[in-house]
């Protein structure tokens, strides 16, 4: 695995500070079922780093001290966590929006029975990984039978209510392209998802975000070993776009690593960046006692990677 942050540390990004925090993202650890290609995280069935009791205990009572109205989980594979369900529970019991961070063929795994069934009982967001709708390319990408696992999965969610509008139960779907190269425009490609996923299979949902891919741990191994680091990174900075800034996902969001160490954004997180310029690592617990409103954010070149563009957050595109 290719180290990419001394190529990244670098950079003439835009000095930019934190607006109001609104978010957790939570990493409840790096197991997961899948071991995809564009996976910033790294993640795979081998993985074994998993977030211990007295961490996740802490995430309902930063949720209460900091006023904060979603939490955000993420992994790998978040459901794989054991304490995952008793999580959710308590924070939704707290009025707070939770969003899970699907793979979709996480439904179909041994142990995940009724899955589906919880999360729609908890009314859950679910923003689920589909690459494509095509199923050549869906494999290509994550593995064989993935793309039939994954329509299984959506219609499994479209069954309990997930994607309908009228049922409250939000399904959004992600996308990200399948080499070094910026997403499509995301209105088009979203009429495109609907489009297909409906006539093939009968499958509705919210909206569809495409996200850029970050040239960090497998995705950016895989750009220097093809000798395709550079070119990338020229194509994202050349691509920046300036009114982009104001909304890019770290300035309200913070990201929480297996451990609880804080960092400005989840590719910060993979990158070993802690949070802000102080160099000092900072802690779940620390958020206890005081807020990260107008604090510095660490940058580096892959932020590049947000602004390009349309730009690219956990939400999609910037531009709508």
């Amino acid at each position: 695995m290719h180290d990419t942050l001394p190529l990244l540390e670098q950079t003439r990004f835009p000095a930019i500070r934190r607006a109001r925090l609104d978010t957790l993202q939570v990493n409840l650890g790096y197991k997961c079922n899948q071991s995809c290609v564009h996976c910033h995280v790294n993640a795979g069935p081998n993985r074994t780093e998993m977030m211990d009791d007295a961490t996740l205990a802490l995430i309902p009572q930063v949720l209460a001290a900091r006023g904060l109205g979603t939490l955000d989980l993420t992994g790998g594979a978040p459901e794989l966590h054991q304490g995952f369900r008793d999580l959710v529970r308590a924070v939704r019991a707290q009025g707070v929006r939770v969003i899970d961070r699907c793979n979709l063929t996480i439904l179909s795994e041994p142990g995940q029975q009724g899955l589906a069934e919880f999360l729609a009982a908890q009314r859950v967001e679910v923003v689920a990984s589909m690459p494509c709708y095509s199923a050549v390319n869906v494999d290509r990408q994550r593995g064989d039978g993935v793309f039939d696992k994954s329509i299984a999965a959506l219609q499994q969610l479209n069954a309990l209510g997930y994607g309908h509008e009228e049922s409250g139960l939000v399904l959004n779907l992600v996308y990200n392209p399948q080499g070094a190269s910026l997403p499509p425009e995301q209105k088009k490609l979203q009429a495109d998802y609907k489009r297909e996923l409906s006539q093939h299979f009968g499958i509705v949902f919210n909206e569809l975000f495409a996200l850029t891919n970050m040239p960090i741990q497998r995705f950016g191994s895989t750009l220097v070993s093809k000798g395709a680091f550079d070119s990338y990174m020229d194509l994202l900075k050349s691509s920046f776009q300036a009114q982009n800034l104001p909304g890019v996902m770290c300035r309200s969001t913070v990201s929480v690593d297996w451990q609880g160490w804080l960092s400005d954004c989840d590719f910060n997180q993979q990158l070993g960046l802690p949070l802000g310029t102080s160099g000092l690592r900072r802690h779940l617990r620390d958020l206890l006692k005081s807020g990260l409103d107008e604090q510095p954010i660490r940058v580096a070149g892959h932020c590049f990677g947000c602004t390009a563009g349309q730009g690219s957050s956990c939400g999609g595109a910037l531009e709508h």
